[in-house]
């Protein structure tokens, strides 16, 4: 009777011990797909789904915006963080290749790239057969990688050649309206002009152009004041859906200030992405603002922005991400990266632990 009561306890033990183990593992693995449909890590935005093997147009599909927020082909939550490509026509143009944007989506965990198309400078008024070319490429390399792809038409006077927008983005929009992956922005950074006079009817009409085409794909609009005038843009909307507003800023230089301004546009409803932003001064040099960087993160991750940091370049400032020999295709080790490349790259992967 005793070895049998002695077996049987240790039988309980083992039982015990084994029931531990399953709840144990099913609490690690609940961890690990935390940001699924099950769950969030910001309550009700889904900002860190595992994506078993799939990319992340295919995991969340057609985006839409419902009040401030972005949702997924599901109705849940959602934001996306990516790098900016810089400027196409100089020394940017080189990253804007099938490798890199691989890179960028593997190593670094981006779930969107951000292609600034130079409008002036010798970008597309001046060449236009070979900057379509070169965004063409871009797009489909992002759609085949499955990435999101943000179409910025990188100019402070678009208002002044209403005419190269709509063609560029009539093409855009019947080329690739029917893919998911595509986001326009039609107007990085209007300048210190008048937002009714100057600014919205040149956006209601690219809009417009846009929605007859492709209704459904998300559509930035810049605002003055090299984008950080959204307060002034709320007051008076352009009227259309799925649409969301441009803000821009560089820690540095703009802070508190700013985002009382954005908290304007948050509680009158219109929704805000951070298409462009650094961690230095708007110039894009000077020191990293460290604390004043954690301020903005905090604030985008309240409301689920959405953004892009400035940028994947070779460039002696600040801002830029790479040393002058990481090379154009990716596979770039922590050694050519510079403070800020070593630190958005780890911000990104932080947010973004799917891979």
């Amino acid at each position: 009777m005793n070895k049998i009561a002695v077996t049987l306890n240790n039988y309980k033990q083992a039982g015990l011990l084994l029931l531990f183990f399953f709840f144990f593992t099913g609490c690690k693995n609940d961890l690990q797909t935390r940001g699924t449909d099950q769950g969030a890590k910001i309550p009700g935005i889904d900002t860190t789904v595992i994506l078993n093997g799939q990319g992340i147009v295919s995991e969340y599909g057609q985006l839409r915006y419902e009040g401030i927020y972005l949702l997924n082909e599901k109705g849940r939550r959602v934001s996306l963080e990516g790098m900016s490509l810089f400027w196409h026509q100089w020394e940017g143009g080189k990253y804007y290749n099938y490798d890199c944007l691989k890179w960028l989506r593997d190593d670094w965990h981006c779930d969107i790239i951000r292609a600034a198309i130079a409008v002036e400078r010798g970008g597309y008024l001046e060449k236009p057969e070979h900057t379509e070319k070169l965004i063409f490429e871009l797009i489909e390399s992002c759609i085949d990688l499955d990435l999101y792809v943000l179409v910025d038409w990188h100019s402070h006077e678009a208002e002044k050649a209403p005419e190269a927008a709509l063609e560029f983005f009539t093409k855009v929009a019947r080329r690739y309206g029917d893919k998911p992956n595509v986001i326009y922005e039609i107007y990085n950074e209007p300048l210190q002009v008048d937002w009714t006079k100057d600014v919205k009817p040149y956006l209601d009409t690219v809009v417009s152009a846009i929605r007859n085409i492709d209704p459904d794909n998300i559509i930035i609009l810049g605002t003055t004041q090299w984008s950080q005038n959204v307060d002034s843009a709320s007051l008076n909307p352009v009227d259309a859906t799925n649409i969301a507003y441009t803000l821009h800023y560089y820690a540095g230089t703009h802070q508190e200030w700013l985002r009382k301004k954005a908290q304007v546009a948050i509680d009158s409803g219109i929704p805000l992405w951070v298409s462009e932003f650094g961690m230095c001064n708007a110039d894009g040099d000077g020191p990293i603002d460290y604390e004043e960087s954690q301020r903005w993160f905090d604030f985008m991750e309240k409301y689920g922005i959405s953004w892009c940091k400035w940028s994947v370049v070779e460039k002696s400032e600040t801002s830029a991400a790479l040393q002058p020999e990481a090379g154009p295709g990716g596979g770039w080790s922590e050694d050519v990266l510079t403070e800020s490349g070593k630190f958005i790259r780890d911000k990104i992967r932080k947010v973004n632990p799917r891979r």
